[in-house]
Protein backbone atom coordinates (compact mmCIF):
# COMPACT_ATOMS: atom_id res chain seq x y z
CA UNK A 1 0.00 0.00 0.00
CA UNK A 2 1.41 3.42 -0.94
CA UNK A 3 1.88 6.30 1.49
CA UNK A 4 -0.93 8.32 -0.09
CA UNK A 5 -3.42 5.52 0.53
CA UNK A 6 -2.19 5.04 4.09
CA UNK A 7 -2.61 8.76 4.80
CA UNK A 8 -6.15 8.70 3.44
CA UNK A 9 -7.15 5.63 5.43
CA UNK A 10 -5.81 7.07 8.68
CA UNK A 11 -7.48 10.43 8.13
CA UNK A 12 -10.89 9.13 7.12
CA UNK A 13 -11.00 6.38 9.74
CA UNK A 14 -10.52 9.09 12.35
CA UNK A 15 -13.25 11.33 10.84
CA UNK A 16 -15.83 8.66 9.99
CA UNK A 17 -18.18 8.96 12.97
CA UNK A 18 -18.62 12.72 12.63
CA UNK A 19 -18.29 12.99 8.84
CA UNK A 20 -22.02 13.46 8.23
CA UNK A 21 -22.30 16.12 10.94
CA UNK A 22 -21.06 18.82 8.55
CA UNK A 23 -24.05 20.34 6.70
CA UNK A 24 -21.70 21.48 3.93
CA UNK A 25 -20.79 17.87 3.09
CA UNK A 26 -24.39 16.72 3.11
CA UNK A 27 -25.44 19.60 0.86
CA UNK A 28 -22.59 18.91 -1.54
CA UNK A 29 -23.50 15.22 -1.83
CA UNK A 30 -27.15 16.10 -2.44
CA UNK A 31 -26.23 18.57 -5.19
CA UNK A 32 -23.93 16.06 -6.88
CA UNK A 33 -26.57 13.32 -6.68
CA UNK A 34 -29.05 15.65 -8.37
CA UNK A 35 -26.51 16.54 -11.06
CA UNK A 36 -25.79 12.85 -11.73
CA UNK A 37 -29.48 12.02 -12.01
CA UNK A 38 -29.99 14.92 -14.41
CA UNK A 39 -27.00 14.03 -16.59
CA UNK A 40 -27.28 10.23 -16.58
CA UNK A 41 -30.89 9.27 -15.83
CA UNK A 42 -29.97 6.00 -14.07
CA UNK A 43 -32.41 3.07 -14.19
CA UNK A 44 -33.53 0.56 -11.61
CA UNK A 45 -32.31 -2.30 -13.81
CA UNK A 46 -28.74 -0.95 -13.87
CA UNK A 47 -25.65 -1.90 -11.89
CA UNK A 48 -23.47 0.95 -10.61
CA UNK A 49 -20.13 1.41 -8.86
CA UNK A 50 -19.03 4.23 -6.58
CA UNK A 51 -15.36 4.46 -5.66
CA UNK A 52 -14.33 6.48 -2.64
CA UNK A 53 -17.87 6.23 -1.28
CA UNK A 54 -17.06 7.32 2.27
CA UNK A 55 -20.13 7.18 4.51
CA UNK A 56 -22.39 6.64 1.51
CA UNK A 57 -23.90 10.10 1.23
CA UNK A 58 -23.94 9.81 -2.57
CA UNK A 59 -24.66 6.08 -2.97
CA UNK A 60 -27.55 6.14 -0.52
CA UNK A 61 -29.04 9.18 -2.25
CA UNK A 62 -28.90 7.40 -5.62
CA UNK A 63 -29.93 3.95 -4.35
CA UNK A 64 -33.68 4.38 -5.06
CA UNK A 65 -32.85 5.15 -8.72
CA UNK A 66 -30.43 2.26 -9.40
CA UNK A 67 -30.86 -1.50 -9.25
CA UNK A 68 -27.62 -2.33 -7.42
CA UNK A 69 -24.66 -0.25 -6.26
CA UNK A 70 -21.21 -1.53 -5.32
CA UNK A 71 -19.78 1.09 -2.93
CA UNK A 72 -16.02 0.92 -2.39
CA UNK A 73 -13.81 2.76 0.08
CA UNK A 74 -10.45 2.03 1.69
CA UNK A 75 -11.64 3.25 5.11
CA UNK A 76 -13.30 0.45 7.04
CA UNK A 77 -14.67 2.97 9.53
CA UNK A 78 -16.38 4.94 6.76
CA UNK A 79 -17.93 1.75 5.42
CA UNK A 80 -19.21 0.84 8.89
CA UNK A 81 -21.08 4.14 9.02
CA UNK A 82 -22.51 3.51 5.53
CA UNK A 83 -23.72 0.06 6.51
CA UNK A 84 -25.37 1.37 9.68
CA UNK A 85 -27.20 4.08 7.74
CA UNK A 86 -28.31 1.66 5.02
CA UNK A 87 -29.69 -0.70 7.65
CA UNK A 88 -31.56 2.10 9.42
CA UNK A 89 -33.05 3.26 6.11
CA UNK A 90 -33.83 -0.32 5.01
CA UNK A 91 -31.73 0.14 1.87
CA UNK A 92 -30.69 -3.30 0.65
CA UNK A 93 -29.27 -2.65 -2.82
CA UNK A 94 -25.96 -1.10 -1.74
CA UNK A 95 -23.08 -3.57 -1.39
CA UNK A 96 -19.92 -2.39 0.38
CA UNK A 97 -16.39 -3.39 -0.61
CA UNK A 98 -13.20 -2.33 1.15
CA UNK A 99 -10.45 -1.20 -1.22
CA UNK A 100 -9.51 1.50 -3.70
CA UNK A 101 -9.18 1.73 -7.46
CA UNK A 102 -7.03 1.28 -9.44
CA UNK A 103 -5.35 -1.13 -7.00
CA UNK A 104 -8.55 -3.08 -6.38
CA UNK A 105 -11.29 -3.86 -8.88
CA UNK A 106 -14.82 -5.00 -8.07
CA UNK A 107 -16.21 -8.01 -9.92
CA UNK A 108 -18.26 -7.58 -13.05
CA UNK A 109 -18.99 -4.62 -15.30
CA UNK A 110 -21.13 -1.56 -14.67
CA UNK A 111 -23.68 0.62 -16.43
CA UNK A 112 -22.65 3.64 -14.34
CA UNK A 113 -19.49 4.49 -12.38
CA UNK A 114 -19.53 7.58 -10.20
CA UNK A 115 -17.57 9.38 -7.51
CA UNK A 116 -17.62 12.56 -5.46
CA UNK A 117 -14.48 14.38 -4.32
CA UNK A 118 -12.34 11.28 -4.77
CA UNK A 119 -10.26 12.00 -7.88
CA UNK A 120 -8.01 14.43 -6.03
CA UNK A 121 -6.90 11.64 -3.70
CA UNK A 122 -5.66 9.37 -6.53
CA UNK A 123 -2.18 10.14 -7.83
CA UNK A 124 -2.33 8.56 -11.30
CA UNK A 125 -5.46 9.94 -12.95
CA UNK A 126 -4.73 8.28 -16.28
CA UNK A 127 -4.32 4.84 -14.73
CA UNK A 128 -7.57 5.36 -12.83
CA UNK A 129 -9.48 6.35 -15.99
CA UNK A 130 -8.12 3.33 -17.88
CA UNK A 131 -9.38 1.12 -15.04
CA UNK A 132 -12.80 2.77 -15.12
CA UNK A 133 -12.97 2.19 -18.88
CA UNK A 134 -12.31 -1.52 -18.30
CA UNK A 135 -15.01 -1.65 -15.61
CA UNK A 136 -17.63 0.01 -17.82
CA UNK A 137 -19.99 -2.05 -19.92
CA UNK A 138 -20.23 -1.04 -23.59
CA UNK A 139 -22.46 2.00 -23.50
CA UNK A 140 -21.69 2.51 -19.80
CA UNK A 141 -21.16 5.96 -18.33
CA UNK A 142 -18.92 7.68 -15.85
CA UNK A 143 -19.94 10.63 -13.68
CA UNK A 144 -17.05 12.11 -11.73
CA UNK A 145 -17.40 15.13 -9.45
CA UNK A 146 -14.44 17.01 -8.03
CA UNK A 147 -12.87 20.39 -7.47
CA UNK A 148 -12.01 22.81 -10.22
CA UNK A 149 -8.31 23.67 -10.26
CA UNK A 150 -7.53 25.64 -7.11
CA UNK A 151 -4.51 27.10 -5.32
CA UNK A 152 -4.22 24.47 -2.59
CA UNK A 153 -6.18 26.46 -0.03
CA UNK A 154 -9.11 24.00 -0.01
CA UNK A 155 -7.20 21.31 1.90
CA UNK A 156 -4.19 23.23 3.14
CA UNK A 157 -1.64 20.81 4.57
CA UNK A 158 -4.03 17.87 5.08
CA UNK A 159 -2.42 14.52 4.21
CA UNK A 160 -3.53 12.28 1.35
CA UNK A 161 -4.04 14.98 -1.30
CA UNK A 162 -2.65 14.24 -4.76
CA UNK A 163 -4.17 17.11 -6.79
CA UNK A 164 -5.38 20.62 -6.01
CA UNK A 165 -8.42 20.24 -8.22
CA UNK A 166 -8.42 19.73 -11.97
CA UNK A 167 -8.22 21.82 -15.11
CA UNK A 168 -11.20 20.90 -17.33
CA UNK A 169 -9.22 20.85 -20.57
CA UNK A 170 -6.51 18.62 -19.13
CA UNK A 171 -9.02 16.24 -17.58
CA UNK A 172 -11.01 16.14 -20.82
CA UNK A 173 -7.86 15.07 -22.66
CA UNK A 174 -7.20 12.32 -20.10
CA UNK A 175 -10.80 11.02 -20.30
CA UNK A 176 -10.61 11.00 -24.09
CA UNK A 177 -7.25 9.20 -24.01
CA UNK A 178 -8.84 6.47 -21.84
CA UNK A 179 -11.33 5.80 -24.65
CA UNK A 180 -14.46 7.56 -23.43
CA UNK A 181 -16.59 9.70 -25.72
CA UNK A 182 -19.36 12.32 -25.38
CA UNK A 183 -17.37 14.08 -22.64
CA UNK A 184 -19.31 16.86 -20.94
CA UNK A 185 -18.71 19.11 -17.95
CA UNK A 186 -21.15 21.00 -15.78
CA UNK A 187 -20.87 22.81 -12.47
CA UNK A 188 -22.63 20.55 -9.98
CA UNK A 189 -22.16 22.72 -6.90
CA UNK A 190 -20.17 25.58 -5.43
CA UNK A 191 -18.90 25.00 -1.92
CA UNK A 192 -18.23 27.93 0.36
CA UNK A 193 -15.69 27.34 3.10
CA UNK A 194 -12.71 28.91 4.80
CA UNK A 195 -9.50 28.24 2.96
CA UNK A 196 -6.23 27.44 4.67
CA UNK A 197 -5.56 31.20 4.83
CA UNK A 198 -8.69 31.74 6.93
CA UNK A 199 -10.59 33.57 4.18
CA UNK A 200 -14.07 32.49 3.07
CA UNK A 201 -13.85 31.27 -0.51
CA UNK A 202 -16.04 29.69 -3.10
CA UNK A 203 -14.83 26.41 -4.60
CA UNK A 204 -16.69 25.21 -7.73
CA UNK A 205 -17.21 21.46 -8.08
CA UNK A 206 -17.59 20.08 -11.60
CA UNK A 207 -19.36 16.97 -12.82
CA UNK A 208 -17.59 15.28 -15.72
CA UNK A 209 -19.64 12.73 -17.65
CA UNK A 210 -18.64 10.48 -20.54
CA UNK A 211 -19.67 7.27 -22.26
CA UNK A 212 -17.85 4.10 -23.28
CA UNK A 213 -18.71 3.49 -26.92
CA UNK A 214 -20.68 0.34 -27.71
Amino acid sequence: MNTLSQDNIARFDALAKEWDDAPRRVATAKAIANAIMTANRPHTDERAFEFGCGTGLLSLALAPEIGHIVAMDNSAQMLDVLKSKASALNITNVETVEGSVPEHRPDGAFHLIFSSMTLHHIADTRELLATLFDLCRPGGRIALADLEKEDGSFHGDKPGIAHHGFDRDQLTAAIDEAGFRDIQFSTAHTMEKKGSDGRMRQYPIFLATATRAT
